[in-house]
């Protein structure tokens, strides 16, 4: 899947969040950047991981991170998921997988015996710098929060 890895420097990316606000790689230069992709808002596992983010988020603030969710839903869904749920982070709505290709995170699945093209649940570690500091593929989704928070 993604050829990213750690060392290598984060894509420029750009894309729109829930309200329609445009975040790109410089605008988190100096801090420590959380980008998860995760395949469907408001899904059980996407859920899961979503709500332990936000439940330790006060300790990524306390060191130095922010944190962006990535997925291929619309505006509209990611807003549900963000309000429902009430994360304090901001949720990428990737419908034309711009960000999604950019970190390599799109291809072939396996569900019940059936293959398709999805994203693949990923997260990046991002330094200060905008260098890639860890590249998480196989994703807990309870306990996610201390997969980054070690």
């Amino acid at each position: 899947m993604t050829t990213l890895k750690a060392g290598d420097k984060a894509p420029n990316f750009s894309g729109t969040d829930q309200d329609g606000k445009t975040h790109k790689l410089a605008d988190y230069s100096g801090k420590k950047l959380v980008v998860f992709f995760y395949p469907k808002a408001s899904t059980p596992g996407c859920t899961a991981e979503a709500c332990d983010l936000r439940d330790n988020f006060e300790r990524f603030k306390a060191n130095n991170y922010e944190l962006l969710g990535v997925s291929a839903d619309s505006q509209k869904a990611q807003s549900k998921f963000k309000d429902k749920y009430e994360f304090p982070f901001s949720l990428i709505a990737d419908e034309d997988k711009a960000v999604i290709n950019a970190f390599g995170v799109w291809g072939p699945k396996k569900f019940m015996g059936k293959e398709y093209d999805g994203i693949h649940r990923t997260t990046f570690v991002i330094d200060e710098k905008g260098i890639i500091e860890e590249v998480i593929e196989k994703v807990k989704t309870k306990e996610h929060a201390s997969q980054i928070l070690k």
